[in-house]
């Protein structure tokens, strides 16, 4: 084998170090970073391995692997999603970091301290498993790649935080290997950074915006690193003198919302809700958060959009809660369906319809896609080796055993998944298993079940999965969950339970049973619009003009990626599969877990008690929305967000950009005579604009946010330097720049709004009274445009937000923080926070579902 090695710059050092581990038999051919590729879609820097077959190898990883296979070492589910990560999360910041050390030259401290959340997400992944390598106890592929990413920037371990003590110590052991450290000798690090940069600089710099997603923590002048040519100001400036009427008119679809021949017809779900547990702030900003602010962008955006969702009733979760409760389980399903859909009514969550799976719908449309597996040989027949309760007399559905994980040790995991480690599980598996019912040792008996045969829908669920991926937008996590799943062939997966309380199998010999969980709430979906329209067909039926959108949190993934696909592609029936699939990590509670038991965390009935508006919570979900890695909501943050980022920054913007109007202006928007520093200011905005329209395309909720709050900061930064009422004071230039300055600013504060109304809807509301924004005008479009134009008037203007107390803070962290007296408990003290509803405008903003939900049956 021969290896091509053009540059000697961060691929090189991956791909030499890797060679020396696996001991792989090559030889090295260094080039100069000009020479011609020798294969086609190879970038200039990238080593080529040739082997002697003559097939040709140019991505990096893919070499690493090669060289690791060589020797004989397979990859691992684990390592795989260590390759992805580091592809698509950590070599993009640090090709960021590299930039700003290299070409812009920073400090080296400046330059790791841009990789704080990736260097994070290893510390927390070494630490969480104790294991000394990414992959376990010996390196892997996965060591070698992520520490030849890592150390053109970082070097030594000390350059790492000390907090860090969990990565510091496996890069030291990584750098000190013999492999890493001829390595580092034969690139010539870090003398071959300065070839590197060379390199770097003929390059276009990494796109600031998108960086952004690799820290929680917005940076200062976000916007000010990319310089504006004279064409982007000119366009600004004139895109701003159109006005209100180059905008798109809000379009209000009739009810019920059905797909529009000629339109963008957007169909969106969030994961199904069990309902047998109130939901905590993890669960909120996992699914039905996250796609409510998509929602509500997509009907801003003028796009035909159908939110739905709904209550997940059938299973075993229900029995079980309906007998600890000593409620039917159709009792428990009224009780918490109600629960839920006051909590999503209170988060101001917009479904089209909420709905429910217990319902005649999903029994037609179950039975309907079984039979039509059924009747195309997709179902098979096999006798279960299954847990049966001599005490209950009655076997034991997953949920009603526990025991100890086979996979990690877990003691409590559950007879079908365990919440540790997430991986799926067969109750016999279960060491030392226990029945929840009666705590008495089950045994193993056979029975009759039927399966969705997966390996011989294989083929198609591929075919599918590759068209899906090439043309939507899934998730890093829900790709390689996917792939890990298909990657070792799929297995015949049960679809039938004995238990009562269910949809039941039309199938003599198996009436007794009803279907598993698994296979028959993604049906819910259906169902739940079924009950919503009977036209759902149009939706459902109907790939060719809709686009569906799936949120879900991770552990949700396979059913949504490989199993309910599998099941409509079976029944080839021309449904509508998922195009684009948004998993998020998980959230956490300050430093553990949420535990409704305990008393640990927030709850989702638990959040109007604390006397915060529900806008507020939103906002700060969304701020960490764990879409990289796993984050933590903290009281602390949750004050320091509130104090900086909406108090200090877009409330202070905003109320003084209007309170301008209202004192110098008597309520009138003044004049405006447009400077070059006002044009360069538009065309800043209309960058933000623009990227916020790019990253909530994407579904990058959290980064689009950031946007937001860097158009408030430049809007801050506008007045500070412009001095509107000193200049108010002075001759008549004085007095007419004060009302450019007054003017531009009101409209900046009107655009954000609109902008703020996926995330904030009742601020946005507010906003829009208090500065009385015509209807028409919310909408949004890819220019900002004047719309409140000189002699609009606004209204009342009044402050949006107020202080977050340490003192209070503290109290409801001592409250929620589990095993607290009942004395510690705070009382609700509703903040007086009057402008989130007595501002509200005389006609509703034009944007649907503000206030809830149709309740479906």
């Amino acid at each position: 084998m021969r290896l091509r090695l053009p540059v000697r710059g961060p691929a090189a050092l991956k791909v030499v170090a890797a060679a020396g581990a696996a001991a792989a038999p090559v030889r090295f051919v260094w080039g100069g970073p000009s020479e011609l590729p020798r294969a086609p879609l190879r970038p200039p820097w990238a080593p080529v391995l040739e082997l002697q077959s003559g097939a040709v190898l140019f991505s990096p990883n893919a070499i690493c692997q090669f060289f690791f296979l060589c020797r004989g070492e397979e990859p691992t589910d684990l390592s795989t999603q260590w390759l992805e990560w580091e592809a698509t999360e950590l070599q993009p910041a640090v090709a960021a970091a590299l930039y700003t050390r290299l070409v812009l030259g920073r400090r080296a401290a400046e330059a790791v301290q841009t990789l704080r959340e990736p260097l994070a997400h290893i510390e927390q992944s070494l630490a969480r498993t104790g294991a000394a390598f990414l992959a376990g106890d010996t390196p892997s592929v996965a060591d070698v790649v992520v520490w030849g990413t890592l150390f053109p920037i970082v070097q030594e371990e000390s350059s790492l935080p000390g907090e860090l003590q969990a990565l510091r110590a496996w890069f030291q052991n990584m750098t000190l290997s013999e492999a890493c450290r001829d390595a580092a000798d034969t690139v010539l690090m870090p003398k071959a950074l300065l070839e590197f940069k060379s390199y770097l600089q003929k390059q276009p710099p990494p796109c600031v915006a998108m960086q952004r997603a690799a820290s929680n923590e917005p940076e200062e002048e976000e916007g000010s690193e990319r310089a504006l040519t004279e064409d982007e100001i000119a366009a600004a400036a004139d895109a701003w003198a159109r006005g209100a009427a180059a905008l798109p008119k809000p379009w209000q679809p009739q009810k019920p919302v059905l797909p529009v021949e000629g339109m963008r017809n957007v169909l969106i779900t969030s994961a199904l809700p069990y309902v047998n547990n109130v939901p905590h702030l993890g669960n909120i900003i996992g699914c039905v958060l996250s796609a409510d602010t998509f929602a509500r962008y997509c009907r801003l955006r003028n796009w035909n959009t159908l939110y739905v969702c709904g209550t997940d009733e059938y299973g075993t979760a229900t029995e079980t809660k309906a007998v600890e409760e000593g409620l039917t389980p159709q009792e428990i399903c009224d009780k918490y369906n109600a629960i839920h859909a006051d909590i999503y009514r209170w988060f101001d969550i917009s479904f089209d319809c909420f709905g429910r799976t217990t319902t005649p719908s999903q029994t037609t449309i179950a039975q309907d896609i079984f039979q039509r597996l059924l009747a195309r040989g997709f179902l098979l027949q096999d006798t279960v080796e299954q847990l049966r309760c001599e005490g209950c007399q009655r076997f034991l559905a997953d949920r009603f055993v526990e025991g100890t994980c086979p996979f990690c040790n877990y003691e409590e995991a559950r007879g079908d998944q365990c919440d540790k480690c997430g991986k799926l599980i067969n109750a016999v598996e279960l060491k030392s298993p226990q029945c929840k019912l009666c705590r008495g040792v089950p045994v193993v008996k056979p029975t009759q079940h039927l399966f969705l045969d997966l390996p011989k829908l294989e083929q198609r669920l591929e075919a599918w999965l590759e068209q899906s991926w090439a043309t939507g937008d899934w998730t890093a996590n829900a790709r390689y969950i996917t792939r890990s799943w298909i990657r070792d062939g799929l297995k015949p997966r049960c679809i039938t339970r004995d238990l009562k309380w269910g949809t039941p199998v039309p199938l003599d010999g198996f009436r007794d049973k009803v279907f598993y969980v698994w296979f028959d709430a993604p049906i819910g979906y259906l169902s739940i619009t079924a009950n919503y329209t009977n036209q759902w067909e149009r939706w459902w039926k109907n790939p060719q003009q809709v686009e569906l959108y799936n949120f879900m949190a991770k552990d949700n993934v396979p059913f949504h990626s490989v199993i309910f696909p599998c099941s409509l592609l079976g029944a080839d029936d021309n449904y509508t599969l998922v195009n684009h699939l948004i998993a998020t990590e998980y959230l956490n509670y300050e430093d553990g877990k949420f535990s409704k038991s305990r008393g640990v965390g927030v709850f989702g009935d638990m959040a109007k008690d604390t006397g915060i508006p529900a806008d507020i919570w939103r906002f700060y979900l969304l701020y960490l929305r764990p879409e990289g890695q796993d984050s933590a909501f903290s009281w602390s943050d949750l004050m320091l967000k509130n104090n900086s980022e909406l108090l200090n920054n877009l409330g202070n913007f905003i109320n003084r950009a209007g309170m301008f109007v209202c004192k110098f202006f008597g309520g009138t928007v003044p004049s405006m005579l447009l400077t070059p520093d006002d044009k360069r200011l538009l065309a800043r905005v209309t960058l933000e604009l623009r990227q916020y329209h790019q990253l909530l395309e994407k579904v990058r909720i959290r980064d689009a946010l950031r946007c937001i709050l860097s158009i408030s900061r430049h809007g801050n930064q506008y007045i500070q330097v412009n001095e509107p009422w000193k200049r108010i004071k002075g001759d008549e230039k004085e007095r007419q720049r004060a009302g450019t300055v007054t003017g531009v600013a009101v409209n900046m504060a009107s655009l954000l709004a609109v902008m703020l109304q996926p995330y904030m809807p009742s601020i946005s509301l507010a906003i829009q009274g208090q500065l009385c924004i015509p209807a028409d005008c919310f909408i949004l479009s890819h220019d900002f445009t004047c719309t409140l134009p000189p002699g609009h008037r606004v209204g009342t203007v009044s402050p949006l937000f107020q202080k977050l107390e340490n003192d209070r803070v503290e109290a409801l962290r001592r409250r929620f923080g589990g095993g607290q007296p009942e004395d510690l408990a705070v009382e609700p003290q509703v903040m007086p926070w009057h402008c989130l509803r007595g501002a509200a405008p005389s006609s509703r903003s034009p944007v649907r579902g503000e206030v809830g939900a149709e309740l479906c049956p």
